[in-house]
């Protein structure tokens, strides 16, 4: 964003998938990563559902992380508009028109850890994920992911994921570094051809001998949590969950945990972690799965992992006023040691979005090797692994 004096008109400049993450975009507090609040543009197109109603009531009725007022002075200042237009508050939206909505975005923080290179080639790349970091832009995360910090710190890119982590498991990542490849590692994990081990420290002594489940996963995207389905033989109601298989070997124990080798075959939200609580020994940090009686993620208003919910027009909204020659004036507006804080926006002055608690650890899950047809990557254990 560009300052003038005090009084002067303010030129934002407005962000878009297109402005890749830079390395001064990163702020290091307390331990943890922050994105320093940026403007930014989010867009769609009017789905059948939404036509008919006004742009104020869509939001509205679609939308309710903000009250009804909001959406009336977001419209009026030009922060929601349609077709690249300011409209009236009563325009009708018709099918497939396209909405931008500005905000002023707050990305929620993650830990400090480095990302480490692990193997770097002409078209693959391996690196160590920390845990809290998303893979890819999802939700409120956009720059603080691994594919966002490794094209700020390490000019990578582009990168195409292979597989996916979830934000609190670490470990083994593979990114290719075209399309081409990225294609041909997920043909031959469609395939079934290639070995997945993770590591798990799980509550109890687990047995010794391999353990084996077969149980169907039925993810609930509402709840943000799955869980276990198994055939009963005196009923024939069908299962809604799909088809899961997971083996398990015990590496260690102490008498109160164990740190086990997990090695899915089918890759199901959350397999192995509730196949992990079917088996009695859940991962021992795993808030999710460690009881029944989890409080849905909706009435927490926070995500399965306690990262906030997140839709695009709920994130941080900050009304602005259009001159007549289309600029746009902030009022008002004023730096702080990091950012700019803009006044309208319900998250500033604080760096990190509402609804973030910062209360979240490490799961102790971690990926250590990926093989397949003439190829093997592996990552080191992490310290929780080695029991004492």
């Amino acid at each position: 964003m560009k300052r003038k004096r005090e009084g002067e008109m303010e030129t934002i400049v407005w962000q878009t998938p297109a402005n890749p993450p830079e390395s001064h975009d990163y702020i290091s507090r307390n331990g943890r990563r922050h994105v320093r609040p940026y403007y930014f543009e989010f867009i769609s197109h009017v789905k059948s559902r939404w036509a008919g109603k006004t742009i104020v009531d869509l939001f509205a009725d679609e939308f309710k992380g903000r009250p009804y007022d909001y959406y009336v002075s977001a419209v009026k200042s030009g922060r929601i508009q349609v077709d690249g237009q300011m409209v009236d508050v009563s325009y009708i939206v018709q099918s497939s028109q396209k909405i931008s909505h500005f905000v002023h975005r707050h990305e929620p923080p993650v830990m400090a850890w480095g990302v480490s290179i692990l193997q770097k080639e002409p078209d693959v790349l391996t690196v160590c994920k920390p845990a809290s970091v998303p893979v890819h832009p999802c939700g409120q995360y956009r720059k603080n992911t691994i594919v966002g910090i490794l094209q700020a710190e390490h000019g990578l890119a582009p990168l195409f994921p292979v597989h996916r982590l979830d934000r609190l498991v670490s470990g083994l990542l593979i990114l290719a570094r075209n399309a081409t490849k990225a294609d041909h590692f997920r043909q031959e994990i469609e395939a079934g051809k290639v070995r997945k081990q993770y590591i798990a420290k799980v509550v109890g002594v687990f047995p010794e001998e391999e353990q084996v489940v077969n149980a169907n996963v039925n993810y609930n995207g509402r709840d943000g949590r799955s869980s276990v389905e198994v055939a009963n033989e005196h009923s024939d109601k069908p299962l809604k969950g799909k088809t899961a298989c997971t083996k398990f070997t015990r590496i260690s124990t102490n008498g109160t945990h164990s740190v086990i080798l997990c090695e899915p075959i089918t890759g199901r939200t959350h397999q192995i972690r509730v196949h992990l609580q079917y088996t009695g020994h859940p991962i021992a940090n795993d808030m999710l799965y460690l009881s029944e009686n989890v409080a849905r993620r909706s009435t927490l208003g926070t995500g399965a992992d306690k990262a906030p919910i997140s839709c695009a027009p709920q994130h941080s909204l900050c009304p602005s006023f259009p001159s007549d020659d289309g600029f746009t004036e902030v009022k008002e507006m004023h730096l702080n040691e990091d950012f700019v804080i803009d006044p309208m926006c319900t998250n500033c002055p604080d760096l990190a979005p509402k609804g973030y608690d910062g209360h979240e650890e490490a799961l102790w899950l971690h990926c250590v090797r990926y093989s397949g047809p003439g190829w093997d990557f592996e990552c080191p254990y992490p310290d929780w692994a080695i029991l004492t």
